[in-house]
This record gives C-alpha cells, structure tokens and sequence, in this order.
C-alpha cells in the first residue's frame, strides 16, 4: 500500500506543472473498451483515461469507444497490436484461448493458493507478476506497452432462476462463464457459455443459458440480470483475483515523449488504488437495491461448493501447467509468492470475522 500512496503523490505533485507547450498539438489516441458503458468494468478504464486527459491536457487527448464501436470485444488486443487501435481496455481473461496462463491473472480460482485481490497486487508489483504478463506478450509476438489499472475483488458465485443448494444442483445448468473459470465450471457438470458482456442479458432472455455470472453488483445490476434471475450467490471462490488493464499500441506509445509516458505510467498505478477505493461504496449500495427494489434474494453459497470449487481448480490448473510451460511458469512464480504470503497474513492479521462478528453481527 506504501507504494500506491507514494504514486499517488506524485502524480498529485506532477499534476501541478504544466504539460501544455505553446503552439503544440495534443497526441490523439482511439481506445476501446471490453465493456459497456454504465457499468463499474467500463468506469475503472473510464477513470484512468480522464485523469490523463486531465493531467496531460495538451500533450495527450484519448477517447475511449464503447465495445464493438470499432471491433469485436474479444479482438481488441489484436486490434491493438496491429494499430487499427491506439489503445484498449480489457480482462486478460478474455486472451485465454490465446494463452492459458493469460487466465492466471484474470481468474484464477482461490486466488490461486488463498492469495486474495491485494495479496495478487502484491505478486504482481513485488513477486514478479508485471515482468511475466510483459514476457508473455513478447513470446505471442505482441507489440504493445502492458499496464494493470484495477484489481477486481472477489466475484459472486452468480445469478440463478432457483435455489442452489450443494454441488448436485449445478449439474446440466446453462451457464455462462469466462477464463479457465469455464473449465472449472465445467467440472460440476455445467454447460458453460463463454459470451461477452453486452450478449450475456440476450442470452438469459432468449433462455440460452439458465445462469450467469460476470462480475460484481454494481455492473451485474447495470446489466439487469435481476430482472431474470432473483437469487444472487455470494461469494464465489472461483475469481477472488483479477486484473483490469490498458493496452497501448507500441508504435503509438513511441510518439510520445519521455517524461509523458513516465506519467502514464504514474497515473496507471494510481488508478490501481482509486479505482479499488471507489468501487465498494458502489458495490454496497448496489447489493442494497437489488434487495430493496428489485426483490433480489441474497443467498450464502454453501461452504461445500467453494471447497469443491478448489478441487476442481487444481485438477484444472495440473493439467494446464502439464501441457503449457507458460502457464506452468507463472503458476509456480505464484505458488512461490504464496507460500510466503498468505501464511504471513494470517498470522499478523486477526481472522476477519472477531471484529466483524463483534461490531456487526452476521444476519
């Protein structure tokens, strides 16, 4: 956290100088996102593309396009690699048949080993997680500059029509899921459907798939999966971890000058805690109004389907890490870290449920 904060002064710092030159004239940079506008997934890209249109005024002017404005959702990265788009914004999960070790930063169930979302920030930006996503992409031959802008937190089982009570009752469900996430559904019997976020509200209306899940209340609600489906699962164990990231077009990225790809990247890993920050007062109020307006039921996912959810990881994962080195690579530079970690928290951090359970009782 010492690090973010320290970012965040000085990108504070660096705001007051003047980037504008007399007689200069703005780059001009086409982004698209993976999302849809309204919902959270657009707004943390949303967020990191105002602060440098704010902070760069006069070196720098990005607009960002909605999905599909000028290619499909899941082509945006090649979109970008080979200049039909400065930039994007988007999940790595979506790069997963690309790569399956792309999935390990998307959706990687249990964390993985109990790493949670900061834990997985600390991995990347202090166990060597940025330098692995950089060399994968060198490896697929992709030309463009990588940063990480928003670490998800920890995604609900999903959306059902009925109750779900053990494992048994996802068997035969038409689901839709995304990542090696899929897989891992695919272990209980689940029929999965692997769609992106604007055809996912389609899908439920026309009876194409039974469930869904995507992300968290907030963009769930924009999207209006309560109108279809009226009981909500929390939690999951099956995307505690995750990156939201920005692409930028190599070529386009060398036109810059120095000292404004240097705030670039300030303001990315800026943007990494903001966008934390200001997501969970949406994602409160948003699970508020499911319940209180929408008559969405709230339900406790059964403690046996997140252990299973991990059984069914590791089988996943063993065979990913058997057949792709890549995927093998990160794994282990995770396992690693975790090893470390995650034992360390627990020791110094008191179980999160004395405090919560004494100030706030669980209803």
């Amino acid at each position: 956290m010492k690090k973010f904060f320290l970012v965040l002064i000085a990108v504070s710092l660096i705001s007051l100088f003047t980037f504008s030159s007399a007689g200069a004239q703005a780059v001009k940079l086409r982004f698209q996102s993976t999302f849809v506008p309204g919902t959270w997934d657009y707004m943390w890209g949303e967020n990191f593309v105002k602060r440098i249109n704010e902070v760069l005024a006069g070196k720098v002017e990005i607009k960002l396009e909605a999905a599909g404005a000028v290619v499909p959702a899941f082509e945006i990265l090649d979109a970008v690699n080979k200049g039909v788009l400065d930039g994007g914004v988007g999940w790595s999960g979506y790069w997963t048949g690309k790569n399956s070790a792309f999935s390990l930063y998307a959706s990687a169930t249990g964390g993985p080993f109990g790493m949670n979302a900061w834990d997985h920030v600390a991995w990347m930006f202090a166990g060597g997680g940025n330098e692995l996503y950089r060399e994968l992409l060198a490896k697929l031959k992709y030309d463009v500059i990588w940063f990480p802008i928003w670490s998800e937190m920890n995604e609900p089982l999903g959306w059902f029509k009925k109750p779900i009570k053990g494992v048994a009752d996802l068997k035969g469900l038409k689901m839709r899921a995304a990542g090696l996430a899929a897989d891992v559904f695919k272990e209980f019997g689940v029929s999965v459907v692997i769609l992106p976020m604007g055809e996912i509200m389609p899908a439920l209306e026309r009876g194409v798939i039974d469930a869904t899940e995507f992300s968290d209340p907030h963009s769930d609600m924009k999207l209006g999966f309560q109108d279809i489906c009226k009981y909500y699962y929390l939690p999951g164990i099956h995307q505690p971890t995750g990156v939201g990231e920005v692409y930028i077009n190599k070529k386009a990225w060398d036109k810059l000058s120095k000292d404004v790809q240097k705030v670039i990247e300030l303001i990315a890993n800026e943007a990494m805690m903001l966008n934390w920050c200001k997501a969970w007062k949406m994602n409160i109020e948003a699970l508020e109004e499911l319940q209180t307006k929408h008559g969405v039921k709230v339900m406790e996912t059964p403690k046996e389907i997140l252990v299973e959810f991990l059984k069914a990881w590791d089988k996943v994962a063993a065979r990913e890490a058997a057949k792709n080195p890549d995927f093998a690579k990160v794994y282990e530079s995770q396992r690693k870290f975790a090893s470390k970690h995650v034992p360390y928290q627990r020791l110094v951090n008191p179980d999160y449920s004395i405090a919560a359970d004494y100030y706030w009782k669980k209803k």
